[in-house]
């Protein structure tokens, strides 16, 4: 009498395997190189926030902030918002937020 057995064999397991290994080595290369291009692009999204805030400053105090404290003591912008995701910090120079070194 003959067995029905169902089962993968070794072969099919071995070529899975080999097959999902394949789509590893080629996806996690393309998700690490993207991490820098998404901080950088974070980083221009907060500079345009914390702008937009120095202009209402401006506009209701009727003269340009001195610095990002000055912002964050006004309550125009929270603490955390003087760093970027990539660790560049904030400044104002004569009324325009400028992207600085990491700290």
């Amino acid at each position: 009498m003959l067995k029905k057995e169902d089962a993968f064999t070794l072969i099919e397991m071995l070529i899975v395997l080999l097959i999902i290994s394949v789509l590893i080595i080629l996806i996690i290369p393309n998700l690490s190189g993207k991490s820098k291009e998404v901080h950088n692009k974070g980083c221009k999204a907060l500079q345009s926030l914390v702008q937009a805030q120095a202009d209402s400053y401006h506009l209701d105090h009727g003269q340009a902030a001195s610095s990002i404290q000055a912002l964050i003591d006004s309550g125009y912008i929270e603490s955390d918002q003087k760093t970027c995701p990539n660790q560049k910090t904030l400044s104002l120079q004569n009324g325009k937020v400028i992207v600085g070194s990491g700290s």
